[in-house]
């Protein structure tokens, strides 16, 4: 800040000015702290609030695998924020407007907001059962987004930014989008017509001359370059941040904003033009917006915002979004974290070929804690991925049921834990100075299960979930290698020294567990809770702040240890049996003699 520079004569006159003038300084320097301190106050806030959003889903067709896929990843980041101490809003819904839905309403012989609720509460349902933690759900048919997008719309007009055109070129009904000609190539149909279609999805498009808004997106072409190159994690993971740089290459086109109403009733009217509707994709974009406050009070949120998406929205939400922020003098997008597809069996998924996968479904065959840890062990950001049944039931029979399961189902047993306490560490027993009876595989586990925070933190960052969840289950491997090689159950119990031998395998068992507990909680929450809940872990000694790890190692008190365990609530995972096993005569899982 600037101020003027004033010329002081000396003088009884002149001092009383001087004095007025450290005066004035004084509070003008006041007044700057204090906005300092607000500003610092508010970077606090921002520091510690995160924002994530699912793409809104389009409710022309019932929910799918890909859809309960977004809405994992996106409840996962959420989680594991709150588990950071970060004060999180996590938002999905459903888009509700244009051509598709329209049409999809005609034929079901229905009003089009009827269509749209029936089918947005099964969304809704289909998360809200497989636990997922939503803390707003938006329709686009509601009011305060009505509202948003046409102020939004008003800042851009006011700007400049949307004039009055004629558009003429290639539109996909299906993809409710205008593609330019080197999208387009030729194709047959069903009864062998010779059709155009959208090099990207396949879906036909159509030959379209009409009088609407266009939005000058061509002004926006090198900010956006220079966004993506001054922020490398703009768009992740890299390969689709490269992707849209390289469209960034070719001239970008106006973009037509509307439609004419004669063509399109069910949308929002373009402000004083009720003759035209708001485009689906900039009506659907601010939804982002509208659950942040805006246009007022959005601030605190849409600085610290991240988005989840499909590959196949890439272009939506890297090229036109940001263009339409940047046009409205807001900030940009913190993150895009984007995945990639599921196949079935190595095919798309595909109504006629029959292979969609009913999420409804196979959440109650696999659980719903099986069907998150699936899709995010298996997910892998940057390639579709494949999904098979007997895929899912294989990785969770061995992760979840009989190594985590096990290793919990063993040092909980009561044959080796007849007292069922969190047991006594033993600091002689288990000494680094090779005095002790540890091995030196053990101290290479405690060194991997202490690091394994720090790693975790790294991948759930970045949204490679999958790596975490490797890296988790690596580590399990080990505990149960530990408790293998040391055998407690071998051990007499009678002999002093051998019981605290035992009860310091148990303890170190436990406390891996407890950390693979606590990791675990973005994933799998509900069997996450079990474990903790069996550990004798209470719900205020479960964030990341209590990672403190296997203290009496390092001479310090642990607060569990003595601790009784929790109730015994049953396996913390039930084996799955294939679907061609004999169900009139289940195999009854054995347990080994030691445990009976």
């Amino acid at each position: 800040m600037k101020f003027p520079v004033l010329t002081v004569t000396w003088g009884c006159r002149a001092f009383r000015r001087f004095q007025q003038r450290r005066v004035l300084l004084a509070e003008q320097r006041l007044w700057r702290s204090a906005l300092i301190c607000r500003s610092s106050s508010q970077l606090c806030r921002d520091h510690r609030s995160f924002y994530i959003t699912t793409p809104i889903f389009y409710v022309n067709a019932s929910p799918h695998l890909g859809h309960l896929y977004s809405a994992v990843i996106a409840d996962c980041l959420h989680r594991w924020k709150l588990l950071q101490g970060f004060d999180s809003r996590f938002a999905t819904g459903t888009d509700e407007h244009g051509l598709k839905i329209q049409q999809a309403a005609e034929a079901a012989g229905k009003d089009p907001l009827t269509f749209s609720t029936e089918v947005s509460e099964r969304f809704k349902n289909l998360f809200s059962s497989c636990n997922i933690s939503f803390t707003d759900y938006i329709r686009t048919t509601e009011q305060r987004h009505r509202r948003a997008v046409e102020h939004f719309w008003s800042v851009l007009w006011n700007k400049g930014l949307i004039y009055k055109g004629s558009y003429e070129g290639w539109y996909s009904t299906q993809d409710e989008s205008f593609l330019t000609p080197s999208q387009v190539g030729d194709a047959l149909d069903p009864s062998g017509k010779a059709v155009k279609v959208s090099l990207e999805s396949g879906h036909k498009v159509e030959w379209m001359k009409e009088e609407n808004y266009m939005f000058r997106l061509s002004a926006f072409r090198s900010r956006l370059h220079d966004w993506l190159v001054e922020n490398p994690g703009a768009v992740q993971p890299e390969r689709f941040q490269l992707a849209v740089l390289q469209w960034l290459q070719e001239e970008l086109p106006d973009l037509s904003v509307s439609r004419q109403r004669s063509r399109l009733q069910w949308g929002v009217p373009v402000p004083g033009d009720p003759e035209q509707t708001v485009y689906v994709w900039l009506d659907a974009l601010v939804n982002y917006l509208t659950v942040a406050g805006y246009p007022e009070g959005h601030g605190q949120w849409w600085r610290v915002a991240h988005h989840v998406i499909g590959k196949d929205i890439l272009k939506f939400h890297a090229v036109y979004w940001p263009a339409f922020l940047l046009g409205a003098g807001l900030p940009l997008p913190r993150a895009i974290h984007v995945h990639s597809h599921w196949t079935v069996g190595g095919r798309k998924m595909s109504k006629s070929l029959g292979n969609v996968v009913d999420p409804f479904e196979h959440s109650r065959m696999f659980t719903n804690d099986g069907i998150r840890y699936f899709l995010l062990r298996q997910g892998v950001p940057d390639s579709d991925c494949d999904y098979t049944p007997d895929k899912v039931r294989k990785l969770l029979n061995a992760e979840l049921a009989d190594s985590l399961g096990g290793l919990l189902n063993r040092c909980t047993a009561p044959a080796l834990n007849p007292a069922q306490v969190y047991p006594a560490f033993c600091c002689q027993a288990f000494s680094g100075d090779g005095r002790g009876r540890a091995a030196a595989e053990d101290h290479h586990m405690v060194a991997a299960v202490r690091s394994l925070p720090t790693v975790v933190e790294k991948h759930y960052e970045s949204m490679h979930v999958y790596k975490a969840l490797e890296a988790i289950s690596a580590c399990v491997r080990q505990t149960n290698g530990f408790v293998q090689r040391h055998a407690p159950w071998k051990l007499d119990r009678r002999d002093a020294k051998e019981r605290r031998w035992s009860d310091t395998v148990i303890h170190v068992s436990l406390e891996c567990l407890r950390i693979y507990g606590t990791l675990l909680q973005p994933v799998v929450p509900e069997m996450s809770d079990r474990l903790l809940t069996r550990l004798g872990v209470r719900a205020h000694e479960r964030s990341w702040k209590d990672l403190d790890f296997l203290q009496r190692y390092d001479g310090t008190d642990c607060p569990f240890e003595g601790r009784p365990l929790g109730s015994d609530s049953g396996l913390l995972f039930s084996r799955l049996e294939s679907q061609n096993a004999d169900k009139r005569n289940p195999k009854k899982s054995k347990k080994p003699a030691h445990l009976k």
